[in-house]
């Protein structure tokens, strides 16, 4: 993407790049390979674009032996991409035009009479180009974050349609293999948290949210909500027909519902993740268990992500609540706190470009700025991407990932469990600080921060899923990647070389948003966050914790990389 253009460019125009890109083991024995990476420059922060995938997709575009799809241009009607093995085909789609994800996946399928389809497809949101639309697969796969989808529909693709094919990867078979993969699938399995991510998903840990005192609660008013038994993701067990999953993936944390609503005549639903289930809870107010399922396959299926969704919805309520918007400003919307029905309203509104969820789809930041008022003093972004659900002032190193990651206000790239996972001695022995693994101190966050930026482009770049890797075993070592890779392409990995990996990746990363928004400036927290009652978080401390790891990076006191590190200095 980097070598592809120079200087800023329109997010929506027709010379941003879309590309689709495979991991280095996705779709082979490795177990949790299912994962494609997705960038572009983003609609939402003008900056780096990224979003990653489960599913299938990417483990069948590997099996018709491809390994990136690279999307430039614009075409003049709406067409899908129909791949299969040795061939690939531009095709008219204009029987897809204004479906909801669900029903475009199905129509495909019926068109094509083959139920064995893998599809990345766009909604409502996607074609009307809402500034964090979505891109979805199945009906619980997201590529969430950053407005991919909105990229895609500015390119008039509906749709990538992918038909399995006989190639599997090429990868060495041995008995080593055999070995890296069973003690991988070993480790997975002997972690005290498979059983919870196998039985209730990511919504099992809703409780231990608020145990951790990290809910954004109203817009990030609060860490901890007062109902929440009442959103308690292991509560959905009871409606569960059947356990899913992406492709060689040992924990199946998805899960298929028996969901009797009128607006849903199938009865049935997709559970929703951790992060809509804090987001579309918590941070808007929301203590219904069932309109929070609703609301989030909702999204899914017009085609938005919930995580942004959801923060510029209580970003106006917040602003309803103290009196800086008012009915004749919303359209009419008593935009009351925990109000399912607006909210419903509101993504409807938002994927379709009417009324006032027209405003709120462009992003809580451009929303904000035409709002006035002071109406940014309450807009949860960094570099426009809509913050995720952790509450920054209550996590010091979630806070510093927030703040210096590539594709702004998101922890899935700067995910840092060994932050409250790590034991002391072990901080001290890694980072020289014990403070490094105290959520509430500065101490050592640099350090922590770099390995968790580090180990997170590694895997993406390998095309594992993380929840295995961090929200299990947890090591953010690489070792036992490494020795997986290393025997699936029978060539020794180092977890060192890994390291290396990800150095040069992260400085490519800053290089590519130095380039799109010269003297960036951006690596911080709204202010809102700052000296709130019962935080240690202050702009002085961040402001520490980002030099801190600026330096852990080998940047300069600016944020510049050295371009001598870009070569990869490994851990």
């Amino acid at each position: 993407l980097f070598d592809r253009f120079s200087g800023e460019i329109d997010p929506l125009g027709q010379d941003n790049c879309l590309l689709f890109s495979c991991g280095l083991l996705t779709g082979t024995a490795a177990p949790a390979s299912s994962r494609l990476h997705i960038n572009a420059v983003s609609p939402l922060t003008g900056l780096l674009g990224s979003s990653n995938i489960g599913g299938q997709a990417g483990a069948w575009l590997r099996s018709c032996g491809i390994q990136n799809i690279i999307v430039r241009g614009r075409s003049n009607n709406s067409v899908y991409l129909y791949i299969e093995e040795g061939r690939a085909e531009i095709r008219d789609a204009h029987f897809l035009k204004g479906l909801d994800t669900f029903e475009t996946q199905e129509k495909i399928k019926d068109v094509l009479r083959n139920r064995h389809l893998a599809c990345l497809v766009i909604g409502p949101a996607g074609e009307n180009m809402a500034r964090f639309a979505c891109i979805i697969s199945g009906k619980d796969h997201a590529a969430g974050r950053t407005g991919m989808g909105a990229v895609m529909g500015s390119k008039n693709l509906k749709a990538v349609v992918v038909a399995k094919g006989g190639k599997r990867k090429s990868t060495v078979k041995t008995s080593i293999t055999r070995d890296a993969v069973r003690q991988y699938v070993k480790m997975i399995k002997a972690s005290p948290d498979f059983k919870t991510f196998a039985q209730y998903g990511g919504a099992g840990y809703v409780k231990w949210a608020d145990d951790m005192g990290l809910m954004a609660t109203r817009n990030y008013q609060e860490n901890r909500f007062r109902q929440v038994d009442s959103i308690d993701g292991r509560r959905l067990d009871t409606y569960k027909i059947k356990s899913s999953g992406c492709y060689n993936c040992p924990v199946q944390c998805k899960a298929v519902l028996n969901f009797a609503r009128k607006k849903d005549p199938k009865k049935t639903a997709t559970r929703p993740e951790f992060e809509p289930m804090l987001n579309l809870g918590a941070k808007c107010g929301l203590d219904d268990l069932e309109a929070i399922v609703y609301l989030d396959n909702l999204c899914s299926k017009l085609g938005l992500d919930s995580t942004s969704a959801a923060g510029v919805i209580a970003f106006a309520m917040d602003l309803y609540d103290r009196g800086i918007l008012t009915r004749q400003d919303t359209h009419g919307l008593d935009l009351q706190w925990g109000s399912a029905q607006v909210m419903e309203t509101l993504i409807t509104q938002m994927a379709y470009g009417e009324g006032f969820g027209e405003l709120l789809s462009k992003g809580v930041r451009q929303a904000a700025g035409s709002i006035g008022m002071g109406a940014d003093q309450y807009a949860a972004h960094v570099k426009g991407l809509e913050l995720s659900a952790y509450h920054p002032g209550s996590i010091m190193g979630t806070a510093l990932g927030y703040a210096i990651s590539s594709r702004g206000g998101d922890y899935n790239n700067v995910y840092a469990s060994l932050e409250y996972r790590w034991s002391k001695d072990l901080a001290s022995r890694r980072f020289g600080n014990p403070e490094a693994v105290d959520i509430h101190a500065s101490g050592g966050k640099g350090k922590l921060i770099r390995r968790a930026v580090l180990v997170n482009i590694v895997l993406d770049s390998l095309g594992l899923c993380k929840v295995p890797a961090l929200s299990m075993l947890g090591t953010f070592d690489l070792k036992s990647e490494a020795a997986l890779a290393g025997s699936l392409i029978g060539s020794p990995v180092t977890a060192d070389e890994l390291f290396a990996v990800g150095d040069r990746i992260a400085g490519m990363e800053r290089c590519f948003n130095l380039r799109q928004a010269p003297g960036m400036d951006a690596d911080t927290l709204p202010p809102m966050f700052m000296d709130q009652p019962g935080s240690n978080l202050n702009q002085e401390t961040l402001d520490a914790m980002i030099s801190d790891y600026y330096t852990a990076m080998g940047w300069d006191e600016c944020g510049n990389p050295d371009p001598g590190l870009l070569k990869g200095t490994g851990e």
